[in-house]
C-alpha cells in the first residue's frame, strides 16, 4: 500500500522486451535506497512494482506484465521521468489516502491553468471510471495523491478538476504534464468496493 505522497522523482534508463512484457531500469538518485531490497514494492507513477534488480547504487530493476502496460501509460518509455514512492509501513503517517497502486486506466489532461499560486488541471476520465468520482472524493494521478474539486459527466466518461499547490507542482512530474498528456489514474478502493456490493444487491433483486 502506499499514500499518494510522492517522494522522488526518477528517470527509465532502459527498457528491454520480455515475453508479454519488459523489464525496466529506473534511475532514482534522489530516493532513498537504504532499506530497499529485492522484493520490495515501489510505485511508479502510480503502479505499483516490485523489484528485481540493483545493478547500481541508484538503478533499480522492475518487470512490468503485459497487464500493467495495458492500464498504464510512459512505463514503456526510455527517458520519460516519473513519480516514485516507496511503499508505506504500517507504523507510517498517512498523509494522503490509501493507494492500493493498483491502476485502473488512463485519462487524458485537457488543460493546466495557472490558479493565483497554484495551479489547476483538469482531466478527462473514461466512462468505466466515472462512478467512481465524486466531488471532494480522493483521487490518484500518476501516483500523487490528490482531491477532486470539481466533477462534470460528459458522453466520454467525465471530467475532473484538482488543484495542485506549489510544493506538489515542484516535487513530482506534474510540472511536466501538458494539455494532450496521460497520466495514470487509480480511483478511490472505498468507491470501488461500494460500487461492487451495490452491483451485486441490485442484480440478485432482479434474478
Amino acid at each position: 500500500m502506499f499514500t499518494g505522497i510522492v517522494q522522488a522523482v526518477g528517470e527509465i534508463v532502459d527498457v528491454s522486451p520480455l515475453a508479454g512484457g519488459c523489464r525496466l531500469v529506473v534511475s532514482c538518485p534522489a530516493l532513498a535506497l537504504d532499506d530497499v531490497g529485492l522484493g520490495d514494492s515501489i510505485a511508479i507513477d502510480g503502479a505499483c512494482m516490485t523489484v528485481v534488480g540493483r545493478s547500481d547504487p541508484h538503478l533499480l530493476s522492475f518487470d512490468v506484465s503485459r497487464e500493467s502496460l495495458s492500464r498504464t501509460s510512459r512505463l514503456d518509455r526510455v527517458g520519460a521521468v516519473v513519480n516514485l514512492e516507496k511503499a508505506m509501513r504500517a507504523s507510517d503517517r498517512l498523509g494522503g489516502h490509501l493507494v492500493s497502486g493498483h491502476i485502473d486506466g488512463t485519462g487524458r489532461i485537457l488543460a493546466v491553468t495557472p490558479a493565483g499560486e497554484s495551479w489547476r488541471v483538469d482531466v478527462r476520465l473514461p466512462s468505466e471510471l466515472a462512478p467512481f468520482v465524486s466531488n471532494k472524493g480522493s483521487i490518484a494521478l500518476d501516483g500523487v495523491s490528490l482531491t477532486v474539486n470539481r466533477v462534470a459527466d460528459c458522453a466520454e466518461g467525465c471530467d475532473i478538476s484538482v488543484n495542485i499547490i506549489p510544493h506538489t507542482w515542484e516535487v513530482t512530474t506534474i510540472c511536466r504534464r501538458v494539455a494532450g498528456d496521460s497520466v495514470n489514474v487509480e480511483v478511490d478502493q472505498l468507491a470501488k468496493q461500494v460500487a461492487r456490493i451495490v452491483e451485486r444487491i441490485l442484480g440478485d433483486r432482479h434474478e
